[in-house]
């Protein structure tokens, strides 16, 4: 939100700006710039739905990425369950407060993390205090307040890629504030079951993040396949057609996730699974080299023009 527009919302509110809100946004925004401006790529792994992945899809992406040389750093913007540094090792740790602002803590493959689990205490439900009473409204104020403190005060230094991991359902309005609080997005990773109900919200979330001006890069479509711990082989979970609904929205589908319980329980117990050459982290790779040829095409595409 522009400056000019805050000022005119204050104006017909009839409200003095005692609390120099102008000013608080302005320079966080100031803030944002700089932080932001030595990253590459910054993108947001989103799903509309929850119970599909999105994290632990965001968490492997980031691994691969870094794998693949790039310098990764990865948002937990899911304030009030946040999972990231679980997932790789990294609960307990907390950010590290400087003059200069807060250096996030450093995870597997040199990944730095932010995320609301660096304030909490085990257990401990994250509370917002405020009218609640007069309108519900005050909570997604409150909550992008956060994430535009966690945007303008974490050092995150030169990174090739950020990614941003939003909250379960994030389709009606996470997706549009990150694209104004962050410059430059490079646009949007949609992950999805291949079930039916999720596809159905998965479409209102690609067509509602186009219309707000956000490019969706492609769609992840994780649990497609139940893979067996024992044998390898792999049985369907889900009767779904996600190549068709990619297809019929015009989005690439970047890549196919089994089910792999060995995967999903290492991760439950903060031990990330590194080793590149296990088949589901393979299709990661895979997954990670498409985005990055993608935003790759982009810039040179750019350059031309």
């Amino acid at each position: 939100m522009a400056e000019k527009d805050l000022k005119a919302i204050l104006s017909k509110l009839q409200y003095t700006d005692d609390a120099k809100v102008v000013q608080q946004i302005t320079e966080q925004t100031r803030q944002v710039q700089e932080r932001m401006a030595g990253i590459k790529h910054k993108l947001v792994v989103m799903s509309g739905k929850g119970g599909v992945g999105k994290s632990m899809t965001t968490v492997n992406l980031g691994l691969a990425l870094a794998r693949l040389g790039h310098k990764v750093g990865v948002l937990d913007v899911d304030l009030n369950g946040p999972c990231v540094p679980r997932m790789l090792g990294m609960h307990g740790q907390t950010l590290t407060i400087t003059p200069e602002g807060a250096i996030p803590p450093v995870g597997p493959l040199g990944i730095k993390v932010g995320s609301m689990d660096f304030f909490l205490q085990a257990a401990s439900p994250l509370r917002w205090k405020g009218p609640m009473d007069l309108s519900p409204v005050w909570l997604g104020v409150m909550e992008m307040n956060v994430i535009r403190e966690f945007l303008a005060d974490i050092i995150w230094g030169d990174l090739d890629y950020l990614l941003a991991d939003l909250p379960p359902g994030a389709a009606a309005d996470k997706p549009p504030v990150m694209a104004g609080f962050i410059p430059d997005l490079a646009g949007a990773i949609v992950v999805t079951t291949p079930s039916e109900v999720a596809s159905d919200v998965v479409r209102k979330s690609v067509t509602y993040a186009r219309d707000m001006g956000i490019r969706v890069l492609g769609m992840v479509e994780n649990m497609s396949r139940y893979r067996c711990p024992s044998c390898g082989a792999e049985h369907e979970l889900f009767e779904g057609d996600t190549e068709a609904m990619c297809e019929a929205l015009d989005v690439p589908l970047l890549g196919r996730i089994p089910f792999d319980r060995t995967l999903a329980r290492t991760f439950d117990k903060g031990m990330p699974l590194l080793d590149e050459a296990y088949p589901t982290l393979q299709r990661y790779r895979e997954i990670a080299e498409r985005v990055h040829a993608l935003l790759d095409y982009k810039k040179v595409l750019a350059e031309k023009l």
